[in-house]
Protein backbone atom coordinates (compact mmCIF):
# COMPACT_ATOMS: atom_id res chain seq x y z
CA UNK A 1 0.00 0.00 0.00
CA UNK A 2 2.76 2.43 0.93
CA UNK A 3 4.73 1.77 -2.24
CA UNK A 4 1.66 2.53 -4.34
CA UNK A 5 1.00 5.74 -2.50
CA UNK A 6 4.60 6.92 -2.49
CA UNK A 7 6.10 6.51 -5.96
CA UNK A 8 8.34 4.58 -8.26
CA UNK A 9 11.41 5.89 -6.42
CA UNK A 10 12.51 3.21 -3.95
CA UNK A 11 15.69 4.87 -2.66
CA UNK A 12 17.58 8.15 -2.55
CA UNK A 13 21.25 8.88 -3.15
CA UNK A 14 23.16 11.23 -0.87
CA UNK A 15 25.71 13.46 -2.58
CA UNK A 16 27.41 13.96 0.78
CA UNK A 17 29.66 16.75 2.00
CA UNK A 18 32.54 16.27 -0.44
CA UNK A 19 33.17 14.62 -3.80
CA UNK A 20 36.98 14.46 -3.57
CA UNK A 21 38.65 11.31 -2.22
CA UNK A 22 40.95 13.27 0.08
CA UNK A 23 38.04 15.30 1.42
CA UNK A 24 36.06 12.14 2.14
CA UNK A 25 38.97 10.60 4.06
CA UNK A 26 39.30 13.75 6.18
CA UNK A 27 35.55 13.81 6.80
CA UNK A 28 35.60 10.15 7.82
CA UNK A 29 38.34 10.73 10.39
CA UNK A 30 36.68 13.94 11.59
CA UNK A 31 33.27 12.23 11.93
CA UNK A 32 34.59 9.21 13.85
CA UNK A 33 36.48 11.36 16.35
CA UNK A 34 33.62 13.80 16.90
CA UNK A 35 30.95 11.11 17.15
CA UNK A 36 33.01 9.20 19.72
CA UNK A 37 33.35 12.47 21.67
CA UNK A 38 29.59 13.05 21.44
CA UNK A 39 28.90 9.59 22.88
CA UNK A 40 31.45 9.83 25.70
CA UNK A 41 30.60 13.44 26.63
CA UNK A 42 26.83 13.04 26.79
CA UNK A 43 26.93 9.61 28.46
CA UNK A 44 29.26 11.09 31.07
CA UNK A 45 26.69 13.81 31.83
CA UNK A 46 23.83 11.30 32.06
CA UNK A 47 25.90 8.90 34.18
CA UNK A 48 27.04 11.67 36.56
CA UNK A 49 23.55 13.12 37.05
CA UNK A 50 22.02 9.66 37.54
CA UNK A 51 24.48 8.29 40.10
CA UNK A 52 25.39 11.39 42.10
CA UNK A 53 22.62 12.21 44.56
CA UNK A 54 23.85 15.79 44.93
CA UNK A 55 22.70 16.41 41.34
CA UNK A 56 19.16 15.10 41.78
CA UNK A 57 17.61 18.51 41.15
CA UNK A 58 15.36 19.91 38.38
CA UNK A 59 18.19 21.68 36.54
CA UNK A 60 20.32 18.55 36.22
CA UNK A 61 17.31 16.37 35.43
CA UNK A 62 16.61 18.60 32.42
CA UNK A 63 20.32 18.70 31.54
CA UNK A 64 20.53 14.90 31.49
CA UNK A 65 17.51 14.70 29.20
CA UNK A 66 19.07 17.33 26.93
CA UNK A 67 22.20 15.16 26.68
CA UNK A 68 20.07 12.12 25.77
CA UNK A 69 18.34 14.08 22.98
CA UNK A 70 21.68 15.39 21.68
CA UNK A 71 23.07 11.86 21.64
CA UNK A 72 19.99 10.60 19.74
CA UNK A 73 20.14 13.46 17.21
CA UNK A 74 23.77 12.75 16.46
CA UNK A 75 23.19 8.98 16.26
CA UNK A 76 20.33 9.53 13.80
CA UNK A 77 22.65 10.79 11.05
CA UNK A 78 26.36 10.53 11.86
CA UNK A 79 26.77 6.69 11.91
CA UNK A 80 25.02 6.52 8.53
CA UNK A 81 27.36 9.22 7.18
CA UNK A 82 30.41 7.35 8.54
CA UNK A 83 29.20 4.14 6.88
CA UNK A 84 28.61 5.96 3.58
CA UNK A 85 32.09 7.51 3.65
CA UNK A 86 33.74 4.19 4.50
CA UNK A 87 31.88 1.87 2.09
CA UNK A 88 30.97 4.40 -0.59
CA UNK A 89 27.30 3.31 -0.80
CA UNK A 90 25.54 6.62 -0.17
CA UNK A 91 21.95 5.42 -0.49
CA UNK A 92 18.92 5.27 1.78
CA UNK A 93 15.55 3.61 1.20
CA UNK A 94 12.43 5.70 0.76
CA UNK A 95 11.01 4.43 4.05
CA UNK A 96 14.35 4.99 5.77
CA UNK A 97 14.40 8.58 4.55
CA UNK A 98 10.87 9.22 5.83
CA UNK A 99 11.71 7.67 9.22
CA UNK A 100 14.87 9.80 9.48
CA UNK A 101 12.86 12.96 8.78
CA UNK A 102 10.19 11.98 11.31
CA UNK A 103 12.64 11.19 14.13
CA UNK A 104 14.75 14.28 13.35
CA UNK A 105 11.79 16.62 13.85
CA UNK A 106 10.49 14.79 16.92
CA UNK A 107 13.89 15.14 18.62
CA UNK A 108 14.29 18.73 17.42
CA UNK A 109 10.89 19.68 18.86
CA UNK A 110 11.70 17.96 22.16
CA UNK A 111 15.04 19.78 22.46
CA UNK A 112 13.47 23.18 21.86
CA UNK A 113 10.88 22.62 24.59
CA UNK A 114 13.61 21.35 26.93
CA UNK A 115 15.56 24.57 26.35
CA UNK A 116 12.43 26.53 27.28
CA UNK A 117 12.03 24.37 30.40
CA UNK A 118 15.65 25.06 31.35
CA UNK A 119 15.05 28.79 30.93
CA UNK A 120 11.99 28.48 33.20
CA UNK A 121 14.13 26.64 35.75
CA UNK A 122 16.74 29.42 35.73
CA UNK A 123 14.04 32.10 36.01
CA UNK A 124 12.51 30.48 39.11
CA UNK A 125 15.95 29.79 40.64
CA UNK A 126 17.18 33.37 40.14
CA UNK A 127 14.00 35.46 40.48
CA UNK A 128 11.87 33.28 42.81
CA UNK A 129 14.42 31.33 44.89
CA UNK A 130 12.09 30.82 47.88
CA UNK A 131 9.49 29.15 45.66
CA UNK A 132 11.95 27.10 43.61
CA UNK A 133 11.31 23.67 45.15
CA UNK A 134 7.55 24.27 45.06
CA UNK A 135 7.38 25.39 41.44
CA UNK A 136 10.03 23.04 40.03
CA UNK A 137 8.73 19.96 41.82
CA UNK A 138 9.37 16.42 40.52
CA UNK A 139 5.83 16.38 39.16
CA UNK A 140 6.44 19.62 37.25
CA UNK A 141 9.68 18.21 35.79
CA UNK A 142 7.88 15.08 34.55
CA UNK A 143 5.10 17.27 33.14
CA UNK A 144 7.62 19.45 31.28
CA UNK A 145 9.37 16.39 29.84
CA UNK A 146 6.07 14.80 28.78
CA UNK A 147 4.99 18.08 27.20
CA UNK A 148 8.29 18.27 25.30
CA UNK A 149 7.73 14.82 23.76
CA UNK A 150 4.10 15.66 22.96
CA UNK A 151 5.12 18.86 21.17
CA UNK A 152 7.86 17.04 19.26
CA UNK A 153 5.47 14.31 18.08
CA UNK A 154 2.74 16.77 17.06
CA UNK A 155 5.25 18.99 15.26
CA UNK A 156 6.67 16.08 13.26
CA UNK A 157 3.38 14.31 12.47
CA UNK A 158 1.75 17.57 11.37
CA UNK A 159 4.36 18.00 8.64
CA UNK A 160 4.82 14.38 7.68
CA UNK A 161 1.08 13.89 7.11
CA UNK A 162 1.24 16.24 4.12
CA UNK A 163 4.45 14.79 2.69
CA UNK A 164 3.99 10.99 2.67
CA UNK A 165 1.42 11.16 -0.14
CA UNK A 166 3.68 13.08 -2.54
CA UNK A 167 4.60 11.41 -5.83
CA UNK A 168 8.31 10.80 -6.55
CA UNK A 169 9.03 9.65 -10.08
CA UNK A 170 12.17 11.45 -11.22
CA UNK A 171 15.37 12.66 -9.56
CA UNK A 172 16.41 10.83 -6.40
CA UNK A 173 19.65 12.64 -5.45
CA UNK A 174 19.75 14.59 -2.19
CA UNK A 175 22.59 17.11 -1.96
CA UNK A 176 23.32 16.38 1.69
CA UNK A 177 24.26 13.51 4.01
CA UNK A 178 20.82 13.09 5.62
CA UNK A 179 17.12 13.45 4.78
CA UNK A 180 15.11 16.53 5.71
CA UNK A 181 11.94 18.20 4.50
CA UNK A 182 13.31 21.04 2.30
CA UNK A 183 15.38 18.87 -0.09
CA UNK A 184 13.03 15.86 0.16
CA UNK A 185 10.02 17.91 -0.97
CA UNK A 186 11.87 19.45 -3.92
CA UNK A 187 12.31 15.97 -5.48
CA UNK A 188 8.55 15.42 -5.76
CA UNK A 189 6.97 15.33 -9.22
CA UNK A 190 4.04 17.56 -8.25
CA UNK A 191 3.72 21.23 -7.36
CA UNK A 192 4.97 21.50 -3.77
CA UNK A 193 4.72 25.25 -3.19
CA UNK A 194 1.96 24.95 -0.60
CA UNK A 195 3.68 22.12 1.24
CA UNK A 196 7.00 23.99 1.25
CA UNK A 197 5.17 27.00 2.66
CA UNK A 198 3.52 24.83 5.33
CA UNK A 199 6.86 23.30 6.35
CA UNK A 200 8.48 26.75 6.50
CA UNK A 201 5.63 28.07 8.63
CA UNK A 202 5.64 25.03 10.92
CA UNK A 203 9.38 24.54 11.45
CA UNK A 204 10.15 28.23 11.04
CA UNK A 205 7.49 29.22 13.55
CA UNK A 206 8.63 26.79 16.23
CA UNK A 207 12.29 27.78 15.67
CA UNK A 208 11.73 31.54 15.62
CA UNK A 209 9.12 31.36 18.39
CA UNK A 210 11.40 29.35 20.66
CA UNK A 211 14.37 31.61 19.97
CA UNK A 212 12.45 34.84 20.66
CA UNK A 213 10.80 33.39 23.77
CA UNK A 214 14.15 32.28 25.19
CA UNK A 215 15.94 35.55 24.47
CA UNK A 216 13.06 37.54 26.01
CA UNK A 217 13.09 35.31 29.10
CA UNK A 218 16.84 35.84 29.54
CA UNK A 219 16.45 39.61 29.16
CA UNK A 220 13.61 39.58 31.69
CA UNK A 221 15.72 37.61 34.17
CA UNK A 222 18.67 39.99 33.79
CA UNK A 223 16.46 43.08 34.17
CA UNK A 224 14.84 41.58 37.28
CA UNK A 225 18.22 40.79 38.84
CA UNK A 226 19.57 44.24 37.96
CA UNK A 227 16.55 45.93 39.61
CA UNK A 228 17.02 43.94 42.82
CA UNK A 229 20.80 43.88 43.00
CA UNK A 230 23.24 45.36 40.54
CA UNK A 231 25.98 43.21 42.05
CA UNK A 232 24.14 40.01 41.18
CA UNK A 233 23.90 40.95 37.50
CA UNK A 234 27.37 39.65 36.61
CA UNK A 235 26.67 36.31 38.32
CA UNK A 236 23.32 35.93 36.56
CA UNK A 237 24.89 36.85 33.22
CA UNK A 238 27.63 34.28 33.76
CA UNK A 239 25.02 31.59 34.53
CA UNK A 240 22.76 32.46 31.60
CA UNK A 241 25.60 32.82 29.09
CA UNK A 242 25.87 29.03 28.91
CA UNK A 243 22.18 28.72 28.09
CA UNK A 244 22.34 31.52 25.51
CA UNK A 245 25.32 29.84 23.81
CA UNK A 246 23.44 26.53 23.50
CA UNK A 247 20.31 28.28 22.21
CA UNK A 248 22.20 30.16 19.49
CA UNK A 249 24.17 27.07 18.40
CA UNK A 250 21.12 24.81 18.21
CA UNK A 251 18.28 27.08 17.05
CA UNK A 252 20.37 29.39 14.84
CA UNK A 253 20.96 26.75 12.14
CA UNK A 254 17.28 25.71 12.27
CA UNK A 255 16.19 29.28 11.61
CA UNK A 256 18.60 29.58 8.70
CA UNK A 257 17.51 26.29 7.10
CA UNK A 258 13.73 26.70 7.48
CA UNK A 259 13.18 30.46 7.45
CA UNK A 260 15.94 31.93 5.26
CA UNK A 261 14.35 32.40 1.79
CA UNK A 262 17.60 32.04 -0.21
CA UNK A 263 19.09 28.63 0.65
CA UNK A 264 22.76 28.06 -0.09
CA UNK A 265 23.91 24.43 -0.16
CA UNK A 266 27.45 24.89 1.29
CA UNK A 267 26.12 26.91 4.23
CA UNK A 268 23.27 24.44 4.84
CA UNK A 269 25.75 21.55 4.92
CA UNK A 270 28.00 23.39 7.35
CA UNK A 271 25.05 24.19 9.62
CA UNK A 272 23.88 20.57 9.48
CA UNK A 273 27.36 19.44 10.56
CA UNK A 274 27.21 22.00 13.37
CA UNK A 275 23.83 20.65 14.54
CA UNK A 276 24.73 16.95 14.48
CA UNK A 277 28.39 16.91 15.54
CA UNK A 278 29.54 20.19 17.08
CA UNK A 279 26.59 21.29 19.24
CA UNK A 280 26.14 17.85 20.90
CA UNK A 281 29.79 18.10 22.00
CA UNK A 282 29.59 21.69 23.20
CA UNK A 283 26.53 21.06 25.38
CA UNK A 284 28.29 18.72 27.86
CA UNK A 285 31.50 20.80 27.66
CA UNK A 286 29.67 24.05 28.41
CA UNK A 287 27.57 22.61 31.21
CA UNK A 288 30.40 20.66 32.87
CA UNK A 289 33.53 22.79 32.56
CA UNK A 290 31.66 25.90 33.68
CA UNK A 291 29.71 24.16 36.45
CA UNK A 292 31.34 23.60 39.84
CA UNK A 293 28.71 21.08 41.00
CA UNK A 294 29.22 18.89 37.92
CA UNK A 295 33.01 18.97 38.29
CA UNK A 296 32.78 18.07 41.97
CA UNK A 297 30.33 15.26 41.20
CA UNK A 298 32.69 13.82 38.58
CA UNK A 299 35.56 13.90 41.08
CA UNK A 300 33.41 12.07 43.66
CA UNK A 301 32.38 9.42 41.16
CA UNK A 302 35.93 8.92 39.90
CA UNK A 303 37.18 8.61 43.51
CA UNK A 304 34.46 6.06 44.29
CA UNK A 305 35.32 4.09 41.16
CA UNK A 306 39.04 4.05 42.00
CA UNK A 307 38.36 2.94 45.57
CA UNK A 308 36.16 0.08 44.32
CA UNK A 309 38.93 -1.05 41.98
CA UNK A 310 41.44 -1.07 44.84
CA UNK A 311 39.09 -3.16 47.01
CA UNK A 312 38.48 -5.66 44.21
Amino acid sequence: MYEANYSEVSQFVFLGLSTSRRGQHLLLAFSVVFYATVILGNLLVVFTVTFDTHLHSPMYFLLANLSIIDLCLSTLTVPKMISDLYYGHKTISFQGCVIQIFVRHVLGGVEMVLLIAMALDRYVAICKPLHYLTVMSPGMCILLLSGAWAVGLIHSVAQLAFVVHLSFCGPNKIDSFYCDFPRFIKLACTDTYRIEFMVTVNSGFISMGTFCLLILSYVFILVTVWNHSAGGLSKALYTLSTHITVVVLFIGPCIFVYVWPFPTVPVDKFLATLDFMITPILNPVIYTLRNKDMKMAMRRLSSSFLSLRKIS
